[in-house]
């Protein structure tokens, strides 16, 4: 099949490729980097270099594909500390971006990448973006077949607390305990949308994306033992403190409001009411496997 894949050589995107590629599949990568043309043709992809914020390049990517791999990259939209950036509308533009350019390249099967959360738009902080996209693409036509793939937090996200690590031996947040809650591999989101593009598409349908389910403390205890931190504690503090830490670090207010708002959730346990009432098959690669990526990287 002929697959276009966003997201360039991402933590996704690239895994994705290759394992499209060794199954034989023909792929094109968009990317908005001329400079990673070489890296994607060595891969065995073809490049399609140009941004997602123009609907006319999608369209013409888009033409001649079996199925087109669609995910909510942050390319032009501006980062966490940009004060002005305006988070909503430049979401609410991707997804009509994407929309458009499926309808007019008459592409017919589409892979969303999504995230937990998107089941609601309400009482789960800046996560809500995510119903808000998916809201756009089920516009579509009905002749457009659309899976929609909600992984749930990644691990990745957990390299953000390398910092507090060093200083304070703590990962700090504020919610914690021994309440499980699950987390995923991008390599396992990789093989579940791999397995996915090859079997049939009928009308749209949602796929949850987990690797393994443990608690702050485990995680905290894992994550210790792996880098030599027996005395790692996953601390809790107020949500009013880390709003106004996040603040004063000059973190866009919209962003900050909404991460407390979703550790809020977390915490309560909505975040995860869908994905409990559609739980997947677990993954592979475990937080015991994660965390030992995660010592290499601590110790450079």
């Amino acid at each position: 099949m002929n697959i276009v894949i966003t997201g360039s050589l991402g933590n996704i995107s690239k895994p994705l490729a290759e394992e499209l590629i060794s199954k034989k599949h023909s792929v094109t990568i968009i990317s908005s980097k001329a400079d990673r043309r070489q890296a994607i043709e060595a891969l065995g992809a073809k490049a399609a270099i140009g941004t997602i914020q123009d609907p006319d390049f999608l369209t013409a990517a888009f033409k001649e594909a079996d199925i087109v791999y669609l995910m909510e990259a942050w390319e032009g939209i501006g980062n966490i500390f940009d004060k002005n950036a305006d988070f909503v509308a430049a979401f609410t533009r991707v997804g009509n971006n994407y929309k458009q350019a499926v309808k007019n390249s008459g592409v017919r099967q589409v892979v969303h990448l999504s995230s937990i959360g998107a089941h609601t738009n309400e009482g789960i902080g800046s996560l809500y973006l995510h119903n808000t996209v998916e809201t756009i693409l089920n516009q579509l036509p009905e002749t457009v077949s659309i899976k929609f793939m909600r992984p749930v937090g990644f691990y990745t996200n957990l390299y953000r607390y390398v910092a507090s690590i060093k200083t304070q031996s703590a990962i700090i947040q504020t919610y914690g305990g021994d309440q499980k809650e699950p987390w995923v591999s991008p390599l396992d989101i990789a093989a579940v949308i791999a397995q996915e593009m090859e079997k049939p598409f009928i009308g749209r349908s949602v796929h949850y994306v987990a690797s393994d389910e443990v608690s702050p403390n485990e995680i905290a205890s894992t994550l210790g033992e792996a880098i030599g931190l027996p005395e790692l504690k996953w601390q809790v503090i107020p949500r009013e403190l880390m709003l106004q830490q996040m603040l004063d670090a000059g973190m866009n207010d919209w962003i900050a409001n909404g991460m407390v708002q979703m550790q809020a959730a977390q915490q309560s346990g909505s975040l995860y009411d869908d994905y409990y009432c559609n739980k997947p098959v677990l993954g592979k690669v475990k937080l015991a496997d994660f965390a030992k990526e995660f010592a290499l990287t601590y110790h450079k």
